[in-house]
């Protein structure tokens, strides 16, 4: 369960206006400043103090309040084609029930203590309102991460780098790819250019051997 949530934090958000009725509703606007690993490490997210604008709907229900919103930010990171640079918008939408601590899922004061194993298993997925106020930075977290693409491109049509010399195809896109020679076929090129060389040299060589002969026999 939430601890020490801080009404300033300006993720905390405050339930105390729904007053627990159920069917009460409130609508939200925030601009705050994104935390820090908003997104996939090392490859697109969003800034770390850059502005994300939030709209949420709060409605209370017997078991807690139910939070349906959506963040708009813009994010950064590199092609992982080219290894350009890029920015994307990015909204991503999610909804999440904050549960009050001491209600049981039909919304009624928990008469009889639940097993602990069970409970201890149920509290981990369960987010709660404390005192009235909740924290929505674990809900926006997971929200930036599922609507960011795993492998960010520049554009749908990147054609990357070349794998020889490494130029960017989008710059260059008359390039050419490099003839690759199989080392195989060159060290069989290299044996047979050797082979053919020792050759002429026994032809060269065993032609003056008979001549000097002849020139004795005629003598």
């Amino acid at each position: 369960m939430n601890t020490h949530l801080d009404h300033r934090n300006p993720l905390v958000f405050d339930t105390h206006e729904l007053g627990r009725r159920p069917g009460a509703l409130q609508r939200l606007t925030r601009t705050i400043d994104a935390p820090s690993d908003l997104g996939i490490q090392g490859v697109i997210g969003v800034p770390e103090g850059a502005p994300v604008e939030l709209e949420l709907r709060l409605e209370s229900v017997m078991e807690g309040v139910l939070v349906t919103g959506t963040a708009r930010a813009q994010a950064e990171g590199e092609c992982v084609r080219c290894l350009e640079p890029l920015e994307q918008s990015l909204a991503a939408d999610f909804q999440e029930m904050f549960s009050y601590p001491d209600a049981d899922d039909r919304g009624r004061a928990k008469a009889e203590p639940a097993d602990d194993a069970g409970e201890s298993a149920d509290n981990e997925d369960t987010l709660f309102i404390e005192d009235g106020l909740f924290d929505l930075e674990p809900v926006l977290r997971d929200a930036v991460v599922l609507a960011l693409p795993m492998q960010p491109v520049c554009q749908d049509d990147c054609p990357g780098l070349c794998s020889e010399c490494g130029v960017r195809l989008a710059d260059d896109p008359d390039h050419h790819h490099h003839d690759a020679v199989d080392i195989r076929w060159a060290a069989l090129q290299g044996l047979a250019g050797s082979s053919g060389d020792g050759e002429k040299d026994e032809l060269s060589g065993g032609a003056l051997p008979s001549a000097h002969a002849d020139e004795k026999q005629e003598k």
